[in-house]
């Protein structure tokens, strides 16, 4: 296999825990040696490759026999912070053995909060990468705060691969991607493709929870669809199938899996945006002609003349969350000025926008 085999250049990976673990809870030594192999094969071609490992709550429970912790929270905390340390070095001895050096990069979703934190973010993993290094990427579950968690690692991949621009997210977990009820039960289907703009996701999926970590199945397809929205083709795949992430690599169209159709890539700032939601100072609440305007085909502003009602406090460049005139989330944008300024002018119609396109992302499900 050379480079010119390959579908993809550069691939952002999420191993989910259901893939690293055996069925006694413990680590999975001999699938985690097989995933840092094709990894490896992968980099010694020249692909650029992240890594973003669930798993160390799993290598915690082996080592701490005699768990004293008050609440989920702090078991939590004290599984992950022993754990980390063990699949990091089981990463390491992996990869060193095919001549790689890996790192390992702990992320809280606060990271993601501003544009500075972001950027600092993407530099750090850019001169990893550069320096031919395979970085690891965990979420920094010791110190996350509960309310400010990611859904789950398939959030934070995706914001890691639309953040490094990465031609493709490989999402792996213990099925074989997307099916329209629990897999294995009559009648449940795998999904093959979701197409650009497709918004009626809940039609492929059960309404039961999967077994997917922290969030269920929707959960997992709206993340592969903001990233695929991002233009980061998106492939949920079974990530205990042999040689699965080579065969991705080099002829997705015959495997089987789920694959999300990508769009044109964003602006750097909008792909920010789409993960920043948690981050909006206030709330601004627009009518039903502005929603269809926002909504629409063509790129639009804000105007104050489309605004119904303003919620909490803002200054210029604070996050707006965007609400429907029913009280559905659309949107998110970056404000022109503060809340005294669009509240002065909410009846001036030649005013300047409150969010500029420019600074304006419509999440996909609403279009």
């Amino acid at each position: 296999m050379t480079k010119k085999d390959l579908y993809y250049k550069s691939i952002t990976i999420k191993v989910g825990s259901n893939v690293l673990t055996r069925p006694d809870g413990n680590l999975d030594l001999e699938r985690i040696e097989h995933l840092t192999a094709q990894i490896s094969e992968l980099h010694k071609l020249g692909i650029r490759v992240i890594l973003v490992s669930s798993g160390a709550v799993a290598a915690g429970r082996s080592i701490v026999a005699n768990k004293n912790a008050k609440d989920p929270v702090s078991e939590r905390q004290l599984l992950s912070s022993v754990g980390q340390v063990k699949l990091v070095n089981i990463y390491s001895q992996l990869f060193g053995n095919r001549g790689l050096t890996c790192s390992q990069v702990l992320v809280t979703k606060q990271d993601f909060s501003t544009r500075e934190h972001y950027l600092n973010m993407k530099n750090c993993l850019s001169v990893l990468l550069e320096n031919k290094i395979v970085p690891i990427i965990n979420e920094n579950d010791a110190v996350s705060v509960t309310a400010l968690m990611f859904t789950d690692n398939d959030e934070l991949a995706g914001m890691v691969a639309s953040m490094m621009g990465t031609e493709a997210l490989f999402i792996l977990s213990n099925v074989d991607g997307i099916f329209t009820g629990m897999p294995g039960e009559p009648g449940a289907e795998l999904v093959p493709l979701i197409k650009e703009g497709e918004d009626d996701l809940e039609k492929y999926i059960s309404t039961t929870k999967s077994n997917f970590g922290r969030g269920g199945m929707l959960t997992k397809c709206r993340v592969a669809q903001k990233t695929a929205d991002s233009g980061v083709a998106v492939h949920i795949a079974n990530g205990t199938c042999d040689n699965i992430i080579l065969d991705l690599a080099q002829n997705p169209v015959e495997v089987k899996h789920t694959r999300f159709e990508p769009d044109s890539p964003k602006p750097a700032i909008k792909k920010w945006m789409a993960y920043a939601d948690g981050f909006a100072k206030a709330e601004v609440k627009v009518n039903e002609g502005a929603r269809d305007a926002l909504t629409g085909a063509k790129a639009r502003s804000l105007l104050l003349a489309g605004v119904i009602s303003f919620s909490g406090d803002f200054k210029k460049g604070d996050l707006l969350r965007i609400r429907d005139h029913n009280g559905g989330v659309i949107g998110i944008g970056r404000a022109q000025y503060e809340k005294n300024v669009a509240e002065r002018h909410l009846e001036d119609r030649r005013y300047k926008p409150l969010v500029h396109y420019d600074y304006l992302f419509i999440y996909p499900e609403v279009h």
